[in-house]
């Protein structure tokens, strides 16, 4: 499995986003930072039951991403049209509207280490990435639990200080300034 301190991959990626229209080929460049942090996560199935708990919890934070300069992308191994067919079928997942990768053929998940091979689907994981494109945060959760978040968000806070930040720090808060002996 990818991890910290690794180069995120360089692909370009199918994507969904929207409902306005039919999937059209659209791609993402996963190699292009334009200068932004990304935090990208990875869903096991559309229309199921813990994944749009997710994903309506990541897009109410979209803009608190935005706000830090960090790109917000969701990924499962379903398809373009899949996609675009669950988020027209609930408002909440509609309003979610971030770019969702279609890694139907895997090979996002493969490359990352994040594929169940036996249910053919990804874990759920979730990688915060630099402007340099390395990765900077991961964390999995099986195919049963789902993630907060919130603590996505309060571990970019942290991560973009650059600095020592204690158990529980949440943005404002006072960082730790060791002194020397």
């Amino acid at each position: 499995m990818l991890t910290i301190g690794d180069k995120f991959p360089s692909l370009t990626v199918p994507v969904q986003q929207g409902t306005d229209q039919l999937p059209a080929d659209e791609t993402l460049d996963l190699g292009e930072t334009n200068g932004k942090w990304k935090v990208l996560f990875f869903w096991p199935k559309d229309f199921t039951f813990v994944c749009p708990t997710e994903i309506v919890g990541y897009g109410e934070l979209a803009e608190d991403f935005a706000d830090r300069d960090a790109v917000l992308i969701g990924a499962s191994t379903d398809t373009t049209h899949v996609h675009f067919a669950w988020r027209r079928s609930d408002e909440q997942l509609a309003a979610a509207d971030f770019p969702w990768i279609a890694d139907a053929n895997q090979k996002l998940a493969r490359e990352l280490g994040i594929l169940n091979e036996e249910e053919g689907v990804a874990y759920r994981a979730t990688f915060i990435v630099d402007p340099d494109n390395i990765i900077q945060h991961v964390t999995i959760n099986g195919l049963n639990v789902g993630r907060n978040p919130a603590e996505a968000l309060r571990v970019l806070d942290a991560l973009q200080t650059d600095e020592l930040c204690p158990c529980n720090w949440t943005e404002g808060d006072e960082v730790l300034k060791p002194q020397a002996a």
